[in-house]
C-alpha cells in the first residue's frame, strides 16, 4: 500500500495539471489495477495528502500544502484514540477475562500488549517530532507502563496461567527479534 501511495503522490506532484482521467491512464495498467487506483487515491485523501479539485466536470488532484503537519495531526490523532480505545478495552478484560475459553484469552492479552506497545511507539514517534530532547508523553508512557502490568496482571491471576503464560511469553519473543 505504502509504495503505491508513493507512485501515486508522485506522479499526482509531477502531473497536478492532468484530470482525473488522464491521471488513471497514465497510473493503469503499468504501476496498478483501476479499483486499486481508486482506493490508493482515496486513502490519499483520506490522509489529507491529497486534496480534489473540480473545475468544470473534471476533477483535479493536487498534493496539499502542508501535508507534513496533517500527517503529523494524524498520527497524533490514532495514537490517543488508540490509547483511549486500550483503556477501555483493559477495564473490561479486568471483568470478563476469567469466563473465556483458553485461546479466546491468549488471542485477547497478545492483541492487547501488542496494540499497548504499537501505541507506545506511537507516543515515542511523536516526542521525536515534537522535541527529540525531551519525553512530553511521559504521563502516557507511564500509564501504557501501568496498563500493561495490568494485563499481565490479570494474566497471572488466572487459573490458566501455567498453560496461557508460556504461549504469550513466546509470542513476545518472536515479536521482539
Amino acid at each position: 500500500m505504502y509504495e503505491r501511495e508513493r507512485i501515486l503522490f508522485e506522479i499526482i506532484k509531477n502531473n497536478s495539471d492532468l484530470h482525473h482521467n488522464a491521471l488513471l491512464k497514465l497510473v493503469v495498467p503499468e504501476f496498478m489495477a483501476k479499483t486499486t487506483f481508486e482506493k490508493t487515491r482515496n486513502s490519499l485523501v483520506d490522509k489529507e495528502i491529497i486534496s480534489v479539485t473540480c473545475k468544470r466536470n473534471m476533477k483535479f488532484y493536487v498534493p496539499m500544502e502542508n501535508y507534513e503537519q496533517k500527517s503529523f495531526q494524524h498520527i497524533e490523532q490514532f495514537t490517543n484514540t488508540s490509547f483511549h480505545d486500550l483503556k477501555m478495552k483493559i477495564k473490561r478484560l479486568e471483568l470478563d477475562y476469567s469466563r473465556k475459553g483458553m485461546d479466546e484469552k491468549i488471542e485477547i492479552t497478545s492483541s492487547l500488549l501488542r496494540n499497548l506497545l504499537q501505541t507506545d511507539n506511537g507516543f515515542t514517534l511523536l516526542d521525536s517530532i515534537k522535541n527529540p530532547k525531551k519525553t512530553l508523553y511521559r504521563d502516557e508512557h507511564l500509564m501504557i507502563q501501568q496498563l500493561i502490568f495490568k494485563v499481565l496482571k490479570v494474566i497471572r491471576t488466572d487459573s490458566d496461567f501455567e498453560l496461557i503464560y508460556p504461549t504469550i511469553v513466546s509470542h513476545f519473543g518472536t515479536m521482539l527479534r
